[in-house]
């Protein structure tokens, strides 16, 4: 747990800060007409980056062990510059990272999971995770991010996926596997 407020923000911020101005321009095409955020044209901006940018962002990231989430906080940092939030519930230990993003009036959930070499696919502990997050907030649909890490995988543009899937709860998700 970062103990100081600031460093809450500074600290992602920094680490991150090399990776987001590598990141090419954005047009930021996840805004609706009214400059609301649009959470499907956002998934999709996302993973035409991811697909395009993905692996030589990962191949000069500083954190290895981190750097598909410094990627993916890069990007949402461009998202939400001036006019928005990230917040995130930081959890070492537990292989998950719960992250809100607020933009204007709108607030969409994520739950990062990592899947690496000798472990069993995250899906469903995700989901459950996923499903407690969004109920604490109130929401009824969420992003599930898999960062598939393990050895001898394809490249990138043809390992991404997106599929929905529901919780226990009867939550609406979007797992993406990166």
């Amino acid at each position: 747990m970062i103990a100081n407020p600031i460093y809450h923000e500074v600290i992602p911020r920094a680490l991150a800060a090399g990776m987001q101005d590598s990141l090419p321009r954005l047009t930021p095409t996840w805004l609706r007409p009214d400059g609301r955020l649009d959470p499907d044209r956002l998934l999709g901006a996302f993973l035409a980056f991811w697909r395009e940018h993905g692996q030589p962002l990962l191949g000069s990231a500083p954190y290895h062990e981190i750097a598909p989430h410094l990627v993916l906080m890069a990007f949402l940092h461009r998202v939400v510059n001036g006019h928005g939030t990230i917040q995130r519930e930081y959890t070492v230990g537990s292989g998950r990272m719960d992250l809100l993003v607020r933009h204007g009036p709108d607030r969409m959930a994520m739950e990062w999971k990592v899947w690496r070499d000798g472990e069993r696919d995250p899906l469903g502990d995700g989901l459950t995770q996923l499903d407690r997050y969004l109920a604490g907030l109130g929401l009824d649909t969420g992003w599930l991010v898999i960062f598939d890490r393990r050895r001898d995988l394809p490249p990138i543009a043809e390992r991404t996926t997106m599929a929905p899937a529901t919780t226990a709860g009867g939550r609406s998700v979007t797992v993406l596997r990166v």
